[in-house]
């Protein structure tokens, strides 16, 4: 099976560098999902960590009590406020964390590496170093004993729960096959790591709690209950519902054999990131839907990013792999290629990849195609789908050398 992606360099942005091997460590395939059987006393096959099971507890009254002041006492600023720096922390994670950190799905200038790594830490979703390891294990191994929220293990476990619980052995055993080094060759991760608790007390208590009282004569307690820790833990568990509701709740229009599905309240809530049966064929897309999606903005900022150069290099599955993936591996629920007559089965989990560890140009001009194999029918392929692109007002043309 030919697998081939087509990597978007924005006209104008400049010609960047090709992507070496060492700077994008391929990792192995998915191991096959575990088969859906649930062990006695599922949810407690390692035990209890109380000290994080009550500090939960008590961060969640605590957002409570922070959207009661907000609602009895809060100004209407600090509403928008909450509103905004939630959104703003929330592209740190989806935009920086998820899509450029973990999945290396394009290229960022310094300027937009640094500015998402310090709203990922105001986001408080520990460092990003740590954050990308747990995510890559999670698509390695996606619901096995080795998946760090692992969805077998319930709604629960995946959604808080794997935070309150000694991790799995197998979380241990295959975490040492993670692939770190191309975060331990970037010095802005490794610096918010090395300082991660002072930027976070930093960044993400005193300067949210500070802004509403300075700017608009703010109450402190409303600032410090409602502007942090609401927001805090809204962003949470925003975050949280992807490992769980996403796994659990929609359709599977792209590979009906693995746990993660088409959650479109999930893709709402969370920027975009709802669409996870498509990403977890496809991780490497930037943006994490088939064609983007009405619901998602993390694609639109990125977009926004490469239109202004400010990052290069956009990978994102043709429209032909996506249409051979519905409909070989779908459960029939797709949109445009779901008739069921055309759906086969029954499949193996498909073996999906997060980097593609070599690149091949066929434009000099903006297009480039990654890809595993390279044969005729492959290259027919690329050359099809690169001369159906639309032109972009002021773009260079896009040829085949």
């Amino acid at each position: 099976m030919v697998t081939q992606t087509v990597t978007r360099t924005v006209p104008g942005a400049g010609a960047s560098p090709k992507l070496a091997p060492a700077e994008l460590p391929a990792l192995a395939p998915a191991e096959p999902a575990a088969k859906k059987e649930r062990l006695y006393m599922g949810y407690f096959l390692t035990p209890v960590v109380w000290k994080n099971a009550l500090g939960f507890l008590v961060l969640h009254l605590i957002a409570v009590y922070g959207l009661y002041v907000l609602c009895a006492r809060g100004k209407v600023l600090s509403w928008f406020y909450v509103w905004l720096s939630g959104l703003l922390c929330g592209f740190g994670v989806t935009v920086g964390a998820h899509r450029l950190f973990t999945h290396r799905c394009f290229r960022a200038s310094w300027g937009v590496r640094f500015a998402l790594v310090v709203l990922h830490t105001i986001a408080g979703q520990n460092c990003m170093y740590v954050w990308v390891r747990d995510h890559r294990q999670h698509h390695r191994y996606s619901d096995t004993h080795a998946d760090p929220h692992n969805v077998q293990r319930g709604f629960f476990f995946s959604h808080i729960g794997w935070l309150m619980m000694r991790k799995h052995p197998a979380v241990f055993e295959k975490g040492k096959n993670i692939d770190l080094s191309d975060l331990e060759r970037d010095p802005i991760v490794m610096f918010q790591k090395r300082y991660y608790k002072t930027l976070y007390v930093l960044f993400a208590i005193m300067l949210p709690t500070m802004i509403p009282i300075l700017a608009w004569d703010e109450r402190p307690d409303v600032a410090l209950f409602g502007c942090y820790f609401f927001r805090m833990i809204m962003v949470l568990n925003i975050t949280w519902l992807v490992n769980s509701a996403a796994h659990m709740f929609g359709t599977r229009p792209f590979n009906k054999n693995i746990e993660a599905v088409e959650c479109k309240m999930v893709a709402f809530l969370s920027l975009g990131e709802g669409w996870h049966n498509y990403h977890h064929c496809f991780p490497w897309d930037y943006r994490a839907a088939e064609l983007g999606s009405k619901h998602d903005l993390s694609t639109k900022v990125i977009d926004f990013m490469a239109r202004r150069g400010w990052v290069t290099d956009l990978k994102f599955a043709s429209e032909s792999l996506v249409r051979k993936r519905a409909m070989e591996m779908g459960d029939g629920t797709h949109a445009k290629y779901g008739d069921p007559a055309t759906t086969h089965e029954p499949h193996q989990p498909y073996q999906h990849h997060h980097f593609m560890p070599e690149e091949t140009p066929i434009s000099a001009a903006s297009t480039k195609w990654v890809k595993h194999e390279e044969d005729a029918a492959a290259a027919a392929a690329a050359r099809e789908f690169v001369q159906t692109l639309p032109t972009a007002k002021g773009a260079a043309a896009m040829s085949l050398s």
